[in-house]
């Protein structure tokens, strides 16, 4: 028999896939899961009802056109149904995105370091990934990146809150850097994190992409909404940009979980975003703790913090916070981020650093 596998595409030996945030490995008492970014609460009894009832019918294909969700999401922000297409997570429809972009001598451009499935899935849809450092204060670099555009590019992303970092770009620069960007280039704005902001000059990307035919907006049910296990994101764009989504998702790739789950919880979303409320509440605190350790900690707009920790300090320190039954999330060789959790997880992180000898 011959020892010759299967053939295939050269740029699988270039990358790894996407890394999830790691367990903690428990010692001696409770650990704590600060890697991913999840929401620290389950989901609300009214969707949980809703969940239970809708169980019962999944021996059935889901609305491949997820069209009660996507009439839910248009009432919910005031836009047209047509500029709405849905996915499996804001992930997913970026995916979709580079699959209708994506060929080869197309360059996609994002900052760098940024959401990390931008890279290997811009080289999975045969384009070329253009990568602007951040600035020295972890901050998307705009007018940098509105220097590297070329007639080759198709698609630039802009993650605010910037994960991993947590950095939000300013409401007046995005524009300024908007207004550089040719019609025929289309500039997305991940906004997962967007419920967590508080800073009053930091955009709305849904008061920004009227009037561009070459802006839209990523948004998720995964963090803010708590339905991370369920995978369900959404895109608002003009109606070219949707339709194009559309025609490149999987099929049935949103679950009827996911889409009764998300319809539920924009309804009971009041009630949602108070949990929300808790974890910046959180957020601030912990900062705060971390400044007084002695820490430098720049300022966030997510439910996560970031530690620069160079030197080859990521690992140690992620061992370090592991041993004491606490996972973080390393970036080697740039930094540590750190989800907000609960008070009492957040409470363990916070005695795991006061313990680690260096400090950024």
């Amino acid at each position: 028999m011959s020892e010759q596998s299967p053939r295939f595409r050269q740029v699988l030996d270039q990358f790894s896939g996407y890394k999830p945030g790691k367990a903690p490995t428990a010692p001696a008492g409770r650990s704590f899961k600060l890697s991913a970014n999840e929401s620290p609460y389950g989901p609300l009894p009214s969707v949980a009802a809703v969940l239970a009832d809708a169980a019962g019918g999944v021996n059935r294909y889901p609305d491949n056109a997820a069209a009660e969700l996507t009439e839910a999401i248009a009432g919910r922000f005031g836009v047209p149904a047509e500029h709405v297409a849905v996915g499996c997570g804001s992930v997913g429809v970026a995916q979709q995105l580079l699959e209708a972009v994506g060929e080869p001598g197309a360059e996609v451009l994002y900052a760098w370091r940024s959401f990390e499935a931008y890279p290997y899935l811009t080289q999975l849809a045969n384009a070329t990934a253009v990568e602007v450092p951040l600035t020295a204060d972890f901050r998307h670099d705009l007018p940098a990146m509105a220097a590297g555009v070329t007639d080759r590019t198709r698609l630039i992303f802009v993650c605010t809150p910037n994960n991993p970092t947590g950095t939000a770009v300013q409401r007046a620069e995005l524009i300024a850097f908007l207004d550089q960007v040719p019609d025929d280039c289309l500039v997305v704005l991940d906004e997962a994190y967007t419920q967590y902001v508080r800073d009053p000059d930091a955009p709305d990307g849904l008061s920004l992409y009227a009037g561009r035919p070459n802006v839209a907006v990523l948004r998720t049910f995964s963090k803010a909404y708590g339905l991370a296990g369920l995978r369900v994101g959404f895109l608002i764009g003009p109606e070219p940009v949707a339709a194009a989504v559309r025609k490149t998702m999987l099929p049935f790739a949103v679950n009827s979980l996911a889409q009764v789950a998300a319809i539920a919880s924009l309804q009971a979303e009041s009630e949602l975003l108070e949990r929300v409320d808790l974890v910046v509440k959180e957020r601030d605190r912990v900062r705060d703790e971390l400044r007084a350790q002695g820490w430098g900690v720049p300022p966030t707009e997510a439910n996560f913090l970031w530690l620069p920790l160079r030197d080859n300090r990521c690992g140690e320190f992620t061992d370090h916070c592991d041993a004491a039954g606490v996972s973080v999330r390393p970036y080697l060789p740039d930094g540590v981020r750190v989800t907000i959790a609960d008070p009492e997880a957040n409470d363990a992180f916070l005695a795991a650093a006061s313990h680690y000898p260096y400090r950024v």
